[in-house]
């Protein structure tokens, strides 16, 4: 399936005023607020492919895929607006119940409130959504989905990043591009266990479907009346479903050379919330890959007690601990919660509507310009003062790692 840059997929036309006045009086005013500022770069502002410089030797890069449901197009252009950099690549991902007219607005609000994109080419909205039945199957085939996608369009990125409508960053893209350039870039982040403990009843013996696999209609998924023993050709893991693989980890679950990723995927096709158990499995069951896991996967949740299915929603009140915490993204947030506001003027920078400043932006800064809306070398990050907890968190973690206290047991 090939993706969509930017542009809609033929059979969106189909779909009319579902999501439509609103979205297009949004673009019409970002397009003129482009023209009298600045906004739209002229050809002579466009770098040449060869400005931009990746691999070993040069700041890392970073895959993001940002996925939501309907009604989310809004909060993905904002978490777009405060991940993006030119070094990155992003694929945007409504599931398929999105309207097309949602699809529309998302791709044509990211062009006109992110000059660059033009430039460097480096934003995709999938212009058909994949099913995302929660806790069944079809959440990890969309996710796999768009690693491959991501792999056909850009192989030169470094660490694929999972990030929901519903997640925020606490750093800056120069702040990430900094501290993962001194991490090696075979390292995966992901929070894993053998320990299964209540989920070995609840998570490896039932048997379930997910029709969001083969139906077009979302409904629950179906469960088996019977259920089946924990494997033993395998060791099960389970954990956290957000994550940060390397390029070459993936490579190796969706175009490599062993068996191991596909007779895992058969397995866990059956299994609720496969999410939080196939890449963990994966990776310890590789010997070329156990050895390459660092169990974090960088994200701060704060959980109710009991904790219940999700973290608890952060607001104003969780501010400090979160910003001292040291790790890049947080989640899970309310649409538009003021907390984000605090967050985007006091670690972000970011203006409404417009990217992260970063070294890349050269533009004079005043409230009618963006100073991203020209830019010079995207080889050089400058960080923040926040990056500071960031980089001790991430010394931590590859210290652990290289004394191998905590990978894959």
């Amino acid at each position: 399936m090939q993706p969509l840059t930017l542009a809609l997929d033929p059979c969106m036309a189909a779909e009319k005023w579902l999501f439509p006045i609103l979205s297009l009086a949004f673009v019409s005013l970002i397009l003129f607020l482009s023209a009298i500022s600045g906004f739209t770069a002229s050809s002579s502002l466009l770098p040449a492919a060869a400005d931009l410089r990746r691999g070993p030797n040069n700041p890392a890069s970073f895959a993001f895929y940002l996925s939501g449901s309907r009604g989310d197009a809004h909060r993905l252009l904002r978490l777009l607006l405060a991940v993006y950099h030119p070094r990155n690549r992003y694929l945007l991902h409504l599931s398929w119940d999105a309207p097309a007219s949602e699809r529309a607005y998302l791709s044509s609000a990211a062009r006109a409130a992110i000059p660059a994109i033009r430039a460097f080419g480096n934003v995709d909205v999938l212009g058909r959504g994949d099913a995302m039945t929660y806790m069944g199957s079809s959440v990890l085939a969309a996710t796999l989905h768009a690693a491959s996608v991501m792999l056909r369009l850009d192989g030169e990125w470094d660490w694929f990043v999972t990030l929901n409508a519903a997640d925020y960053p606490l750093v800056t893209p120069d702040d990430l591009i900094h501290v993962f350039s001194s991490v090696p870039r075979d390292l995966n982040f992901i929070d894993h266990t053998s320990d299964l403990g209540w989920k070995e009843s609840h998570r490896v013996h039932p048997i379930v479907v997910d029709p969001g696999i083969y139906l077009a209609r979302r409904t629950q998924i179906f469960h088996a009346t019977v259920k089946r023993k924990t494997p033993d050709a395998f060791k099960f893991f389970t954990g956290s479903p957000w994550v940060i693989l390397s390029r070459s980890f993936l490579e190796y679950c969706i175009v490599g050379w062993d068996n191991l990723p596909r007779t895992l995927l058969m397995y866990f096709t059956n299994v609720p919330l496969p999410q939080e158990g196939y890449f963990h499995s994966v990776l310890c069951n590789a010997p070329e890959f156990q050895n390459k896991t660092v169990n974090n996967d960088l994200r701060y949740m704060a959980w109710d007690t009991p904790p219940q299915m999700e973290p608890h929603f952060l607001n104003v009140t969780d501010f400090d601990e979160m910003s001292k915490s040291g790790v890049p993204f947080a989640r899970q947030f309310k649409n538009d919660d003021p907390v984000l506001d605090m967050i985007d003027e006091t670690i972000l920078d970011r203006s409404y509507y417009r990217p992260v400043p970063g070294a890349w932006c050269s533009a004079k800064r005043r409230w009618w310009t963006d100073p991203c809306s020209q830019w010079k070398d995207v080889n050089i990050v400058k960080p923040s003062r926040w990056v500071e907890n960031f980089g001790k968190v991430m010394k931590k973690l590859v210290d652990d790692w290289n004394s191998n206290l905590d990978s894959c047991k």
